[in-house]
């Protein structure tokens, strides 16, 4: 089931937690024996690859408070771990745990960081 969003930017877009968005990756329609391939053959492999969009703020830190001091204000911000994911990376992902949404007639992805296998930064290489 794929869910349609009608939004005009990604700006608009919160990813909320661990959770990444990936816009799949344009597979080569033609293997290295010459071959071309359908769409819907790539598209039933258990991995693929994505690129990273934007992802969540990370994995929230629970918030420690002194039982003893009901009295002490406890206005602090959230704190998260960050997630590895940034946004370009290439990303290698189990197609079991994504969920397909559309915008603007493009396909994309929200997966948990924990279905990403592997992460691809070009800038390191």
């Amino acid at each position: 089931m794929t869910l349609r969003i009608q939004s005009d930017c990604f700006d608009s877009f919160l990813m909320i937690g661990d959770r990444v968005l990936l816009k799949p990756k344009t597979p080569d329609e033609r293997r290295k024996s010459g071959l071309y391939l359908p769409p819907n053959v790539e598209a039933k492999q258990k991995i693929q690859q994505a690129y990273v969009v934007k992802a969540g703020p990370g994995y929230p830190i629970p918030h420690m408070t002194d039982i003893e001091e009901p009295w002490k204000a406890s206005h602090e911000e959230v704190k998260y771990i960050k997630l590895q994911a940034q946004q370009g990376d290439l990303a290698v992902y189990m197609v079991d745990a994504a969920h397909e949404i559309m915008f603007n007639d493009e396909k994309y992805y929200i997966v948990p960081h924990s279905a990403i296998l592997m992460l691809i930064r070009e800038d390191q290489i």
